[in-house]
């Protein structure tokens, strides 16, 4: 896991795309969230809100100690995502928009992407899933990410189980895990910690559901953006920055 580093998250306007939502989701239209996001000078969208950056309480751990990042720690647009692992949106966005934007943006140095396991409290299984995570990412970058794609890939298998438990170990067994130290992780509580804190960073950041995405600098995007809308977004964002600092 990477040391996280960036300024204080700016931010002035939630946009309503299409998310997983414990109440009523506002469904805007995508076009019209892409253009009041591309038409605003960042100047507009800059608001300092205070306390992010540092725990609110003393069990709290800082946002830097939490998820997983992927790209470039010097890139000039810097993202952090809070998904669920049951969350349908969520897994629609990892499987069909995320290898695009990793592809395009994150692995040609243009984006740090920090991607944060919430859970929003909608799905019964999700914090099985979520400790699993929590304790592959334990081991390394590697079998983090072999469980990541099976916990989004065959999230029916788990979600729906009367028993998610035996379910997420053999993924796990079969993403590369070693278990003896997964199941080690599992009866200490780092990943409670980490899920705890995860909890508080996204009231902190007033997310409502996921999956929701918090550019520096610009504002939130709540819900999932078709995958070419992203694609303008993050665009724009890296344009407009680079002109700005001359890069």
């Amino acid at each position: 896991m990477s040391r996280w580093v960036g300024g204080p998250l700016a931010l002035l306007v939630m946009f309503g795309t299409v998310g997983c939502e414990a109440g009523t989701p506002n469904q805007q239209g995508t076009a019209a969230t892409t253009q009041a996001l591309l038409s605003r000078p960042i100047g507009e969208l800059t608001q300092v809100r205070p306390g992010l950056e540092t725990p609110s309480g003393e069990d709290q751990l800082p946002l830097g100690q939490l998820g997983f990042d992927q790209g470039d720690q010097d890139a000039l647009v810097r993202i952090v995502e809070m998904s669920d692992y049951g969350c349908g949106y969520c897994r629609k966005f990892h499987l069909e928009t995320f290898p695009t934007l990793r592809e395009e943006f994150i692995e040609t140095g243009k984006v740090l992407w920090k991607f944060v396991p919430f859970i929003n409290g909608m799905f019964e299984n999700s914090l099985a899933a979520t400790e699993a995570a929590e304790c592959a990412l334990e081991q390394g970058a590697s079998p983090f990410e072999a469980l990541n794609e099976r916990l989004w890939t065959d999230q029916a298998s788990w979600k729906g189980s009367n028993d998610p438990e035996p379910v997420l170990r053999g993924m796990a067994q079969e993403a590369g895990v070693n278990l003896s130290e997964f199941d080690a992780c599992l009866r200490n509580d780092t990943r409670i910690d980490r899920i705890a804190s995860a909890g508080g960073t996204a009231r902190r950041l007033g997310v409502r559901g996921t999956p929701s995405f918090y550019p520096i600098g610009y504002p939130p995007i709540q819900g999932a953006l078709p995958t070419e809308t992203f694609l303008q977004v993050l665009e724009f964002m890296h344009q407009e920055i680079s002109g700005a600092t001359g890069n």
